[in-house]
């Protein structure tokens, strides 16, 4: 029988860049030692941001809150909604604002190409999470996190408590047993939900990987098989996953027709019971539950459906980082702000998420997997030289690790609307990333 029951859970893109290079948290402050005197850091800097939703009110907060500190400087945010999109197209000119989220396009070696660095590996992960791992090359930082993310599934407790499902999933086929629970119900809740149409939700299936066998390495491995969709490995339980809940008809009828805005209401609501999203989406479905006059209470948080030696695993990752465009002008007034953000706006805790800060706050969000001892896995930086080897495989593989393209094509098979197998998916998408690798690292 399962051993984790409901009641310990109260809530909680890798394309190649196709560009030529242009050549209050309750934290320690360590903003002044990293930038210098507040009162001699001066310019006009200009933000980018893909929170199109807060930028008119709670950005206008931490500007206010900032330019107090930084008098001499002035920030103006531009909000996009297609970030990634849009701001790798604008990175082929040297126009993309002064601090940016560094897009997922950007592979590592490129980093120094578009982005000031702000310090050394050894010395930032003193301070900061993330560091050693991501958007670093060749022992520089080029971005801090604006929150930390854990992995797993965000869903509506009272839909599965509904259906007589009483305890935590620890393997997939008590996963999908207890969608088809929830199917059979008959309250019309959609079992797990794609957000197949919108795309980038399907993304999110992969910051999954290395939970299922709890490898800190799992991804520098990746670099070193040729069949990454191998039984029992992370890709193959991960997809297989999707592919099962949909050819069981346990997610959308029509997965073309999706809608991400709709789907958080849909969630809060009762309408949907599952979505495989990061943890930055608990606060969001709370917000929505609360827009919607539901009670966020029902909004929960669930590691994936795997155990290790009687335990979950979740991968503790960065979200967007903040980096610094080479370009600027105003260079230390951005540095200001990208540290000004980690150490002081408070915004990793208001949406849910880790401090990027080692010291900074635990949300409350993430109680529920505190109460279910899911241990974090924070994971290995590649050797030097090799940052970006898995990386350069995905990209000459063309399979996209982190695009939606490749589970698109998970669904659309398992649907019924491709023709092809799960079977000759997964060998198909291992002879690419052999032949790849072969061409990458020999």
């Amino acid at each position: 029988m399962k051993n984790r029951t409901f009641a310990a859970f109260a809530a909680v893109t890798g394309l190649t860049l196709a560009l030529t290079a242009c050549s209050g948290s309750d934290s320690e402050d360590t903003t002044s030692s990293s930038v210098g005197n507040s009162a001699e850091v001066t310019g006009d800097i200009t933000v980018l941001t893909n929170r199109t939703d807060i930028v008119d009110t709670v950005f206008q907060d931490y500007k206010t809150q900032f330019e107090a500190e930084y008098p001499g400087v002035n920030v103006t945010f531009q909000a996009i909604k297609d970030y990634d999109g849009e701001v790798t197209t604008r990175m082929s000119t040297d126009d993309y604002g002064d601090v940016l989220l560094i897009p997922t396009t950007v592979t590592p070696a490129d980093l120094g190409d578009f982005f000031e660095p702000l310090g050394t590996v050894e010395e930032l992960s003193k301070d900061y999470r993330f560091i050693s791992t991501e958007q670093n090359f060749d022992g520089m930082s080029y971005g801090l996190a604006i929150t930390g993310n854990v992995s797993g599934l965000v869903y509506n407790k009272k839909v599965w408590a509904d259906a007589g499902v009483e305890a935590i999933p620890a393997a997939p086929d008590e996963f999908l047993a207890d969608l088809k629970s929830i199917k059979d119900a008959g309250s019309g809740a959609v079992p797990l939900y794609t957000n197949y149409k919108d795309g980038w939700p399907l993304t999110q299936w992969e910051s999954n990987r290395c939970e299922i066998t709890a490898d800190a390495n799992c991804v520098n491995a990746l670099a070193e098989t040729d069949a990454p969709w191998t039984e029992g490995s992370d890709h193959f339980v991960i997809d297989s996953l999707i592919f099962d809940a949909v050819a069981g008809e346990l997610t959308e009828a029509d997965p073309t027709t999706t809608n991400w805005d709709q789907s958080k209401i849909d969630l809060a609501t009762g309408k949907i019971a599952t979505m495989a999203l990061g943890s930055w989406s608990i606060q969001q479905m709370m917000d929505a539950a609360t827009d919607a006059g539901a009670d966020p209470a029902d909004i929960g948080y669930m590691p994936f459906p795997v155990q290790v030696d009687g335990k979950f695993h979740s991968v503790a990752s960065g979200d967007w980082k903040n980096g610094i465009n080479i370009h600027s002008d105003n260079k230390d007034a951005a540095r200001a702000w990208v540290f000004w953000f980690a150490d002081k706006s408070g915004y990793a805790n208001a949406n849910g998420g880790l401090s990027p800060r080692l010291d900074g706050p635990t949300p409350s969000t993430l109680g529920d997997f505190d109460a279910a001892d899911v241990q974090y896995i924070e994971l290995a930086p590649a050797e030097a030289g090799h940052e970006s080897d898995v990386n350069d495989i995905d990209t000459q593989a063309e399979i996209g690790l982190w695009s939606p393209d490749f589970r698109q094509r998970i669904v659309d098979a398992a649907r019924g609307a491709s023709g092809e197998t799960k079977e000759s998916i997964f060998a198909d998408l291992n002879a690419r990333w052999a032949d790849a690798r072969a061409s990458v690292v020999g």
